[in-house]
C-alpha cells in the first residue's frame, strides 16, 4: 500500500489519497462497458414485439441523424416504450450501486447498503403518507404536480431522513459512524412502524399503490422522468467516485485517516447527501429496489481489490448492468404478465449474497 499526500492549493475536502497496491485486473472496465452494451441492446430488443440486434442498432443510428433502414412500428415501440425504460434502469441501478458501494466504505462494514441509515424506508414513508393521508397540502400538490407529487414527497422523505440520522450522530461537533449505524436502524425501525400503521388505514385502491411502489417497477417510464432524474444521478455518479481516495483513508481507520490529512467531516457529510440523492431520487419514480447496491459492490471487490476508486466506477457500471438486465427478465419470464422487478432483484441477489458470506467464511 502506498500513500500520496498532495498539499491542498484550494479548499478541497480530501487533499489525501490512498492507493492500495497496483492496480488490478485492467480487463475490467472495459469487461463491463461491452456487458453493459449488450445487455442494453438485448433488453431493447426482447418483449412482446421482438426486435433484433441489428435493428436496435439500426434505429438508434436513425435517432442521431443516420439514415438506415428501419420498421416504423418497431421504431415506435422501441423509442416511446423500451428506450426510456432502459434508460431509467440504466440511471437508477448505476445510482444505486454507487451508493451502495460509498456507504459500505464509508461504514467499513460489506454488509451496509443505502437502506442501512434509513434512506429507503424515509423515502417509503413519505410516498405512502401522501397516498394514504388526504390533506389539503397533499391535495393542492397532487392538483398541481399530478403523479409526480408522490415522487416529489418520497424524495423529501428520503432526504429528511437522512438529515435526520445525521443530526443523531453528531457528538462533539462530528459525526460519528457507529451512532450514525445506531441512529439509522432505528429510524429504519419507527419508519417501518409507521408505513405499516398508515398502510392499515388504506383503503383498496390505496393498498394497491402502495403495493406498486414497495415492490418496485420501470414500468411508469417515460422521457419526462428519466430527463427527471437525470442530474440527479449524474451529480451522484461524478461526486462518489471523486471521494475514493478519502474513502481508502478511511479503510485504515478513523485515527489513521486524520493523520492521513482526509477531512472526515466533509467526506461523511457528502457520501450521506450524494447517497441520499441517488436512492431518493430513484425510489421516487420507481419504489424500492432491493440488492442491487448491496451486491453488486461486493462482486466488483472480488475482482477489484479494495481501492474504493475503482470499486466505485465498477458499482457504477455493473449496478446499471445488472438492474437493466434483471428489468428484462421481469418483462419476459411471466409474459404477458410482468414480475415486479424489486421482487425479482431480491430472488436472485439473496443467493448470490449468501454464496458470497459463505464463501468469505469458508476462507476465514
Amino acid at each position: 500500500m502506498s500513500v500520496e499526500t498532495m498539499a491542498p492549493k484550494t479548499a478541497e475536502p480530501v487533499p489525501t489519497r490512498v492507493v492500495f497496491g497496483p492496480v488490478r485486473n485492467r480487463w475490467l472496465y472495459p469487461l463491463l462497458v461491452v456487458l453493459l452494451f449488450v445487455t442494453t441492446v438485448v433488453s431493447i430488443g426482447v418483449g412482446a414485439v421482438w426486435i433484433s440486434p441489428d435493428e436496435v442498432l439500426a434505429i438508434l443510428g436513425n435517432q442521431v441523424g443516420l439514415r438506415l433502414p428501419a420498421d416504423e412500428m418497431k421504431t415506435s415501440i422501441m423509442t416511446v416504450i423500451r428506450l426510456p425504460r432502459v434508460c431509467l434502469g440504466l440511471l437508477i441501478g448505476s445510482g444505486i450501486a454507487v451508493a451502495g458501494a460509498a456507504m459500505q466504505g464509508l461504514f467499513r462494514n460489506p454488509l451496509a447498503d443505502p437502506g442501512l441509515i434509513g434512506i429507503s424506508s424515509g423515502a417509503m414513508l413519505a410516498a405512502v403518507a401522501m397516498i394514504v393521508l388526504k390533506t389539503a397540502l397533499f391535495d393542492q400538490m397532487l392538483g398541481l404536480l399530478g403523479y409526480y407529487a408522490l415522487a416529489l414527497a418520497s424524495f423529501v422523505g428520503a432526504c429528511l431522513t437522512s438529515l435526520l440520522v445525521y443530526r443523531l450522530a453528531r457528538v462533539a461537533g462530528r459525526s460519528v459512524v457507529t451512532t450514525m449505524l445506531l441512529a439509522g436502524i432505528a429510524i429504519n425501525a419507527l419508519a417501518g412502524a409507521l408505513t405499516g400503521l398508515l398502510t392499515s388505514m388504506a383503503t383498496d385502491e390505496q393498498l394497491r399503490t402502495i403495493t406498486f411502489w414497495t415492490l418496485g417497477s420501470l414500468g411508469g417510464a417515460t422521457w419526462t422522468t428519466v430527463l427527471a432524474l437525470l442530474p440527479f444521478v449524474g451529480v451522484v455518479l461524478v461526486g462518489l467516485p471523486r471521494l475514493g481516495g478519502a474513502l481508502n483513508g478511511l479503510a485504515l481507520g478513523e485515527s489513521q485517516a486524520q493523520m492521513l490529512g482526509v477531512d472526515l467531516v466533509h467526506l461523511k457529510r457528502w457520501v450521506i447527501i450524494l447517497a441520499a440523492l441517488s436512492v431518493g431520487a430513484s425510489v421516487a419514480v420507481a419504489g424500492l429496489i432491493g440488492f442491487v447496491g448491496l451486491v453488486t459492490p461486493h462482486l466488483i471487490r472480488l475482482v477489484a481489490g479494495a481501492d474504493h476508486r475503482r470499486v466505485l466506477v465498477g458499482s457504477a457500471l455493473g449496478g446499471a448492468t445488472v438492474l437493466t438486465a434483471a428489468d428484462a427478465l421481469a418483462r419476459t419470464v411471466v409474459a404477458p404478465a410482468e414480475l415486479p422487478i424489486g421482487v425479482l432483484t431480491a430472488l436472485l441477489g439473496a443467493p448470490v449474497f449468501l454464496w458470497l458470506l459463505i464463501g468469505r467464511r469458508n476462507a476465514a
